[in-house]
């Protein structure tokens, strides 16, 4: 008995997931059972989160449909400029994304908070914990365990590529377009929660006899009561977000 085959084409930066002799190009696929693309997909190596558009012989499907013998399967990712304009499995961007990490990307927490992001991270956090926070509050799930964002509850997701923070920071800005989105020094770093302004009166004794004499602009958090200042570590974040703002005009 012949083996029952289709074609599949993974399109874009997929192919980050895929087999190196697979990438950017058609390859034929053993059919086992009847699965949903989703499920095909994902055995291939590409997170659903991370799909935008699927198509079966030209035209478009849902994660649902059922993979068939003898058919073509095209799968893109999204902002990917080859993309058909159909039909899209993928979610839109939320109009002011909301974060969850795991454990790995502590301080990429730190830089989305800085730029305004409501971000939440624990060192804790199981990963069933963070498939079910990242549905229920519709909050775009980052991490480096593709089996965490291949959970089917997980609807939003990336996989940042980079390992270093401030790699991974410039390539969640680009996927999810945030410059424009971005309030700079607005939530606490440390524990997420908005800021305050303060004024001097208010935060003394509770920051260094120096740094009162020397500034007047304080802002502090409700939540864990730590205070902040325009020092040298703000001047080299306000320099990280002008760097973010010029990514605007080069977004691809």
């Amino acid at each position: 008995m012949s083996s029952r085959q289709l074609t599949v084409r993974i399109h874009g930066a997929l192919n980050d997931f895929v087999a190196p002799e697979r990438r950017g190009q058609a390859f034929t696929h053993v059919l086992q059972g009847s699965p949903s693309v989703k499920d095909l997909i994902e055995s291939l190596g590409p997170p659903h989160p991370e799909v935008d558009v699927v198509l079966v012989d030209g035209a478009p499907v849902d994660f649902a449909h059922r993979a068939e013998e003898g058919t073509s399967l095209d799968v893109y990712p999204a902002s990917d400029p080859s993309a058909p304009r159909v039909e899209r499995v993928g979610p839109p961007i939320p109009e002011m994304p909301r974060f969850i990490l795991d454990v790995g990307l502590g301080r990429l927490s730190g830089f989305l908070r800085m730029l305004g992001f409501d971000t939440l991270w624990r060192n804790d956090y199981a990963d069933d914990q963070l498939a079910r926070l990242s549905h229920d509050e519709s909050r775009v799930l980052l991490t480096r365990d593709l089996g965490v964002l291949k959970r089917s509850e997980v609807v939003l997701g990336y996989f940042p590529r980079e390992t270093d923070p401030a790699h991974q920071l410039v390539e969640v800005v680009r996927r999810y377009g945030l410059t424009s989105r971005m309030r700079p020094f607005s939530r606490c770093i440390a524990c997420n929660a908005p800021l305050s302004t303060a004024t001097p009166e208010e935060v003394q004794g509770r920051v260094p006899e120096g740094v009162a004499q020397r500034h007047s602009h304080f802002q502090q958090c409700p939540g864990c009561q730590r205070v902040f200042w325009p020092g040298t570590h703000h001047e080299r974040m306000q320099n990280l977000v002008e760097t973010l703002r010029k990514l605007e005009a080069t977004n691809p």
